[in-house]
C-alpha cells in the first residue's frame, strides 16, 4: 500500500505540471482563435459536459476499474494537448481545448479514489497534506517555468511540453497498479445523491465552501492575467514569477496545516482562511503600481488563506466519505466545473454592468466572506 501511494504521488505531480503550465494562458491564447467574448461560453460548455462526465463516472468505474478509467482518461488528455500543441484552426483547438478540461477534471477524481483507498479517517488530514502538497509543488515549479518557456519558444510549445508529462502518466498507469482492489462503487441515482448531500447539513456546508474557494481559483486563472498583463503592463516572464512566489503557500502550508486538522480540527482553521483570504482580495483593486513586489505580496497573502482553506475542506470533507462513495466523491469534485458555469457568467454581467475591471476582485472578496458564515455553522468531524 506505501509504495502504491508513492506511484500515485508521482502520478498527481506529473498530471499537475501540465495543469499549473496551462492554467494560467489558456484564456489569453484561446483569444487568437475566438474573440474573448466567448471564451467564458466555452468554459461554460466543457464544465457542463464535465459534470455530465463526473455524475456517469461511477458507470464506468464498475465496468473497467480505476486503474483503466484513469488510464483512459490521461490518454485521451495527452492527445487534446497535442491538438492544442498543433492545431492552427477554431474547430481544432476548441475541441481540443474541451477534451483536455474534460479529462483533466476527471482524472483529479479518479486520482482521489486511489487517495482514498490509502488513507484511514486518523491519518486523512497528513496523507491529503502531503499529496495537495506534492501537487502545490508541481505547480510553483510551473509557474517558474511557464513564463520562460512562452518567451523562447510559444503557446504551441508550452502545450507540446506539458504532453510530454501527460504521456508519462500514462505510461505509470499501463505499467503500475495491476494489484489495486476496486471497491464495490455504490450506484446512486443523481437526485438521490444531491438529497443525501443536503440531508447531511455538514456535507453540503463543505461542498459550498469547496464551492467558494474553487469560484475563487476560477477568477483568479481567468482574469489575473488578463489584469496584471493588459491593465498593469506585466510581461509573462514577470508575471510568471509573481504566480510562483503566490503559489508558495500551497507548498509550505499544506502539509504541517493537514497534520494539525487531525489534532484540532478544521473549523477554526477554516475561519482562519476565509478571513485572510477575504481581506486581502478586498485590497486589490486599490492597488494600482505595477509594482512586482506589492503584488506577489498581495497575491501571496491570498493563498495562505486559500491554501488553510483547500486542505481543511479536503481533510473534512474526506473524513465523512468512504472510497466506495464514488457518486459521492465525484459530486463533489463537481465544484471546479460547476465553478466554471457560474465564475465567467457573473464577471460577465459585472462587466457589462459596471465597464470595470477591478471591481471583480470586490465581488470576489464579498463572495470569501460568505464563506466565514457558513463555516460558523459548520461541526468538525471527530
Amino acid at each position: 500500500m506505501k509504495h502504491n501511494r508513492k506511484i500515485i504521488y508521482l502520478a498527481g505531480f506529473l498530471f499537475s505540471i501540465p495543469i499549473a503550465l496551462t492554467s494560467y494562458i489558456n484564456s489569453s491564447f484561446l483569444k487568437d482563435f475566438i474573440t474573448e467574448y466567448y471564451i467564458g461560453i466555452l468554459y461554460v460548455v466543457a464544465s457542463l459536459i464535465t459534470i455530465l462526465g463526473m455524475l456517469e463516472m461511477p458507470k464506468m468505474l464498475t465496468h473497467i476499474g480505476n486503474r483503466k478509467t484513469t488510464l483512459i482518461f490521461s490518454i485521451v488528455c495527452f492527445l487534446s494537448l497535442l491538438l492544442l500543441a498543433f492545431g492552427s484552426k477554431s474547430f481544432i483547438v476548441v475541441p481540443g481545448f474541451i477534451l483536455f478540461f474534460i479529462t483533466s477534471n476527471l482524472l483529479i477524481a479518479t486520482l482521489d479514489i486511489f487517495i482514498e483507498d490509502f488513507s484511514k479517517n486518523s491519518s486523512t488530514g497528513k496523507l491529503r497534506g502531503i499529496y495537495l502538497t506534492i501537487i502545490n509543488l508541481a505547480w510553483v515549479i510551473a509557474q517558474s517555468i511557464s513564463g520562460s518557456i512562452l518567451t523562447k519558444s510559444s503557446y504551441s510549445g508550452l502545450y507540446l511540453f506539458s504532453a510530454l508529462f501527460m504521456l508519462l502518466v500514462s505510461i505509470i498507469f499501463v505499467m503500475k497498479l495491476h494489484n489495486f482492489i476496486d471497491p464495490k462503487y455504490t450506484k446512486i441515482p443523481v437526485i438521490k445523491t444531491v438529497k443525501s448531500f443536503i440531508k447531511n447539513r455538514n456535507i453540503s456546508k463543505i461542498y459550498i465552501l469547496n464551492f467558494i474557494l474553487k469560484f475563487f481559483f476560477v477568477w483568479m486563472i481567468i482574469y489575473t492575467p488578463i489584469y496584471l498583463h493588459e491593465y498593469l503592463g506585466f510581461g509573462w516572464e514577470k508575471i510568471g514569477l509573481i504566480f510562483t512566489f503566490m503559489l508558495l503557500p500551497f507548498v509550505i502550508l499544506t502539509y504541517p496545516l493537514g497534520k494539525l486538522s487531525d489534532k484540532i480540527g478544521e473549523k477554526k482553521m477554516l475561519l482562519f482562511g476565509f478571513g485572510i483570504a477575504s481581506f486581502f482580495t478586498l485590497l486589490i483593486p486599490f492597488i494600482k503600481v505595477p509594482n512586482f513586489w506589492i503584488w506577489a505580496g498581495i497575491l501571496f497573502a491570498t493563498r495562505v488563506g486559500a491554501a488553510t482553506i483547500e486542505i481543511m475542506s479536503e481533510s473534512y470533507f474526506f473524513k465523512s466519505v468512504d472510497k466506495e462513495d464514488a457518486n459521492i466523491i465525484s459530486f463533489f469534485r463537481n465544484t471546479a466545473p460547476l465553478s466554471f458555469i457560474i465564475a465567467p457568467l457573473l464577471a460577465t454581467l459585472i462587466f457589462l454592468l459596471t465597464k470595470n475591471f477591478s471591481y471583480i476582485f470586490f465581488i470576489l472578496g464579498a463572495i470569501l466572506l460568505c464563506g466565514l458564515f457558513v463555516t460558523l455553522q459548520l461541526r468538525d468531524v471527530k
